[in-house]
Order: structure tokens, then C-alpha cells, then sequence
């Protein structure tokens, strides 16, 4: 078991954001997260981690809800990379991961080998090694992100929600990005805008719609022109999935919300 959520619903001022949503991600696999701005993604990644609490419904880890669990506990198996971070503090790339161990240490204790070995380990992964020892505030908005991605690795988690990890890396840092993430084994929840990424890196995907789940299955099952149509307005070319069931999706203008297929 791992990480789910069932009838979930969150509003805030006086709008509802979530809407008796569902979500269970196969174990060890990559679901994305999909829909237009606004329909609930990001809000839905803070109820699965426990940031905000759901006005209704249940979030489980192991089935168990996520509010009877320590905070301390959640954050040893579930790691969060946000849109963005920020500090006024002047630290390191180092210092940046050295955060992802806070869980897993005693309060005010140095960091053990093992804590180390993580690190340097992320840094590793994320292609950050040779910035070690460069400040936050000379980073690039890409490296920002990956540095945040390594302080996550260095979490060392059993699941990994991630909201737009994409943003600001340019297309070799991208694909490097959601390969590496397939390659963690872990159960991972991954905010996409971009349907190809999607399509090329998800097992299993979830589209969004004002606070709904319109679908959710394999890229090759719900990335319809259709369902493009339907959730986004624009007409699309689909080809047919590969033998991975992994469809590629070209985007040929935009339609009105009268003229949009229904989903299928």
C-alpha cells in the first residue's frame, strides 16, 4: 500500500478547489498529474502531503490517515518539491540537500556518514555535484529546481510528489529529470502541464478538470484528441500509442468550449 486519496474536497475562499477527489498511484510508479491551470493540481499535492487538510474525504499512508500519523513519520516517507523556493538565508547547494536529512536526525545533531553519503549521492544524481559550494542566490532558476529535486533525493523517500519540476529547465535537464524519477522506483506523483512528457515518462496519469478527476488510466488510454479537446480546448493529433502504450501528441490550434469533442 502506499500513498491515496479518497472523496477528498478543499475549498478556499469560498471556492471549491477539490471536489470529492480519488486518487490511488500504483506503487513504485510515475502518475501524472494533468489539467489546466487551476483545476486543482497543485492544491491536491498539498492535501496528499499533508500541508493542508482536506474539508472532507481521508488521506492514507498505508492506510492509515495521514492526520493520525506524526509529522515527523510523513516526512521520513514523503517528499515534496514545490513550484518554487525561496530563501533570505545565504546558504550552499550542500546546505540546500543537507535539509532533506532533517527527518532522520535527532534535533542539533551533526550529520552522521550515512546522512552524508545521501547527499552526496543526490548531488550526484541531479547533476549538481560541481556546485556544491555555490550560494542559492547565484543559481539559475533550472539549477534552483534541481537543487530543490536533490534535497528531496536526499529525503531519501518511499514516495515523491513533485508540482511542475519541470519549470525552468531547459529540454535535456527535462528529460533528464522525469528519467531519473522513473528510474527511483518509488511511488511518484508529477504535476505536468507538458501532455508529451506525460505521455513519454507517466504510467499511469490523472486528468483534472475545476476540481474533479474527468479520467485517469494509461497515457494511451486517456490521452485522446478527445479528451484533449474536451479539457483543454485544443485540437490535437494523436498518434497511435507505441508498443509501451505511449502516444504522442501534436497540438494544431485551438477550439472553442461549443465546438470541443466529449471526452471518450
Amino acid at each position: 500500500m502506499t500513498l491515496a486519496a479518497d472523496r477528498v474536497s478543499r475549498a478556499a475562499d469560498g471556492r471549491l478547489i477539490l471536489d470529492g477527489v480519488g486518487i490511488c498511484p500504483p506503487p513504485g510508479a510515475v502518475t501524472g498529474l494533468l489539467g489546466p491551470n487551476g483545476s486543482g493540481k497543485s492544491t491536491l499535492l498539498r492535501v496528499l502531503c499533508g500541508v493542508l487538510a482536506p474539508a472532507s474525504g481521508v488521506v492514507t499512508l498505508d492506510g492509515r490517515p495521514l492526520a493520525d500519523l506524526r509529522r515527523r513519520d510523513v516526512a521520513r516517507r514523503v517528499a515534496v518539491v514545490e513550484q518554487q523556493a525561496d530563501t533570505l538565508v545565504e546558504l550552499t547547494v550542500a546546505d540546500v540537500v543537507r535539509l532533506g536529512r532533517t527527518p532522520h536526525r535527532r534535533a542539533w545533531a551533526p550529520l552522521s556518514g550515512a546522512d552524508e553519503r545521501a547527499v552526496h549521492d543526490a548531488l550526484e544524481r541531479t547533476g549538481l555535484a560541481d556546485r556544491a559550494d555555490r550560494t542559492w542566490h547565484t543559481l539559475s532558476g533550472g539549477e534552483r529546481q534541481r537543487a530543490q529535486i536533490a534535497r528531496a533525493l536526499a529525503q531519501e523517500p518511499r514516495e515523491l510528489l513533485l508540482d511542475e519540476p519541470t519549470n525552468h529547465l531547459d529540454l535535456q535537464h527535462q528529460h533528464d529529470l522525469l528519467h531519473l524519477v522513473r528510474e527511483l522506483g518509488v511511488t511518484s506523483v508529477v504535476a505536468l502541464h507538458d501532455l508529451n512528457l506525460a505521455a513519454m515518462y507517466c504510467d499511469h496519469v490523472v486528468v483534472l478538470r475545476q476540481g474533479r478527476v474527468v479520467v485517469a488510466g494509461t497515457p494511451g488510454e486517456v490521452l485522446t484528441e478527445a479528451l484533449i479537446a474536451d479539457v483543454y480546448g485544443v485540437r490535437a493529433a494523436v498518434t497511435d500509442p507505441d508498443a509501451d502504450g505511449r502516444p504522442h501528441i501534436r497540438v494544431l490550434g485551438t477550439l472553442t468550449r461549443e465546438r470541443a469533442a466529449p471526452a471518450r
